[in-house]
């Protein structure tokens, strides 16, 4: 069957609202198609070459973001905030693992959110459930909770204003190398934590020192001022995504302009449905959440229809299956992408299967099952001599308590009721982003992994 960038809609789908006025919805579909481009095909191809260096253990892949994007919760200081804490991952990474780091932030677009249920009750009251603002309202009563497409109009407006400033920063000296000790956010620099990554900032500050001496400065070397972060989102909202799709004039190929890589969440990923046809015609990176339920078969006919070329860095698969999972379910499905030589770009996502609810009756995400499965999923691949890509987390640059423990900021489940900020689902804090990447860093580094718990009879 050929494909066109509105074939999707001839397939079922999941998680998708349904508009009450479809007039008005396609109205503003035609809108949105006429709005320049969010970001260009040729951003796409170059993050697509770093991934593919990323696949072969060149490089790291770094994504991080909010769990979704706020329409009320937006302005400069918490753009800014997460893209310090990327600048400060990114150098405890790079100068722990000697590697390049790929930054990819959900950012600039992450708006829509799968929920496991159309509907949620409080007090006896059920309504729709929140579905992220691009959809609905998180306000718990029947008007907010209506579907509105022109919500689709505000976040493109917003996403193409983050883009802007964070290309600002990007380019206009906050990424500068000389400037490792400012990306430190205030909240983290009196804790541990916040004097180790001073320590470092220090050991790059003499090295700067030593290569100006050399000649070598952000003058004669630009990359030592400046860096690049690509966006990402979850493609959920296919209506929206259709309408920034555009054709490419140099190759004539098609690209989904909203943001330079996508991916497909673990509950709209049915090769008969519609964002599978979707996501197949798009040339952009695009990445597929892979859980305890993927069966081998399954993930296979999953990355033909995905990758039909065996294109390295095309399709990151992003396993998110939960600490007390992982070596259950993932160590097959490692073995049978390996084996049929398939090239893909394996992360992990952390966050998603370890959702528990506290005590004190708050959604949350416990750091040690946290950083239990990234042990997992680094020590996996290290047995079956496979390459471990990168991190999937959602986090925030803002001092946020949503999940709880680690060293650096030791939240109760008492303690989560004081900060507890997010759209959706708990995120770690900069102070536990930045604790996750040290350790990280440290397991990358070291040449004998270290796991929590056995992992016997592996599949070689």
């Amino acid at each position: 069957m050929s494909w066109t960038p509105s074939s999707w809609r001839d397939f079922p789908i999941k998680q998708q609202p349904t508009y009450e006025d479809q007039e008005l919805l396609k109205k503003i579909e035609e809108e949105l198609s006429s709005y320049p481009p969010l970001i260009c095909a040729g951003e796409a191809r170059l993050l697509k070459e770093k991934l593919a260096r990323a696949g072969r253990g060149e490089a790291f892949l770094l994504q991080g973001g909010d769990c979704a994007e706020s329409f009320s919760d937006f302005n400069a200081k918490n753009i800014k905030n997460l893209f310090k804490l990327m600048l400060q991952m990114n150098m405890v990474l790079m100068y722990g693992t000697g590697k390049p780091v790929v930054k990819v932030g959900r950012i600039a677009g992450q708006f829509a959110k799968p929920r496991s249920s159309d509907f949620e009750e409080i007090d006896g009251v059920s309504l729709p459930s929140y579905r992220g603002d691009i959809i609905n309202g998180i306000e718990f009563n029947e008007e907010a909770r209506v579907p509105n497409p022109k919500n689709m109009l505000k976040a493109y407006n917003q996403s193409a204003a983050t883009l802007n400033l964070l290309r600002a920063f990007a380019r206009g000296g906050l990424a500068d190398l000389n400037k490792v000790h400012q990306w430190n956010l205030d909240f983290i620099k009196d804790n541990p934590l916040g004097k180790r990554y001073d320590e470092l900032s220090t050991k790059i500050d003499h090295s700067m020192k030593f290569m100006a001496a050399c000649g070598l400065n952000s003058d004669t070397m630009p990359q030592l001022h400046q860096t690049t972060l690509y966006t990402s989102h979850e493609a959920l909202l296919l209506n929206y995504e259709e309408a920034l799709t555009r054709q490419d004039t140099e190759t004539g190929e098609w690209y989904d302009c909203s943001a330079h890589m996508l991916w497909i969440g673990d509950r709209t990923r049915d090769l008969s449905e519609a964002h599978i046809e979707y996501f197949r015609g798009i040339q952009n990176p695009i990445g597929c959440k892979v859980g305890p339920s993927m069966e081998e078969d399954e993930l296979i006919e999953l990355i033909d229809a995905l990758n039909p070329k065996n294109e390295e860095g095309r399709l990151n698969l992003i396993v998110r299956m939960g600490a007390g999972k992982i070596k259950e379910y993932f160590p097959k499905l490692l073995k049978r992408v390996r084996d049929e030589g398939r090239n893909v770009v394996w992360s992990c996502d952390p966050m998603h299967g370890n959702i528990e609810k506290s005590s004190t009756g708050f959604k949350t995400r416990n750091f040690d099952n946290i950083l239990s499965e990234v042990e997992q999923f680094f020590a996996i691949h290290k047995e079956m001599g496979t390459i471990a890509a990168g991190i999937h987390l959602e986090m925030t640059g803002n001092d946020v308590t949503e999940c709880t423990g680690s060293t650096s900021c030791a939240i109760t489940d008492e303690g989560l009721a004081s900060r507890y900020h997010t759209q959706c689902d708990p995120r770690l804090n900069a102070s536990q982003a930045l604790e996750l990447a040290f350790m990280l860093s440290d397991t990358i580094a070291d040449s004998v992994w270290v796991c929590k718990g056995n992992l016997p009879g592996l599949p070689i």
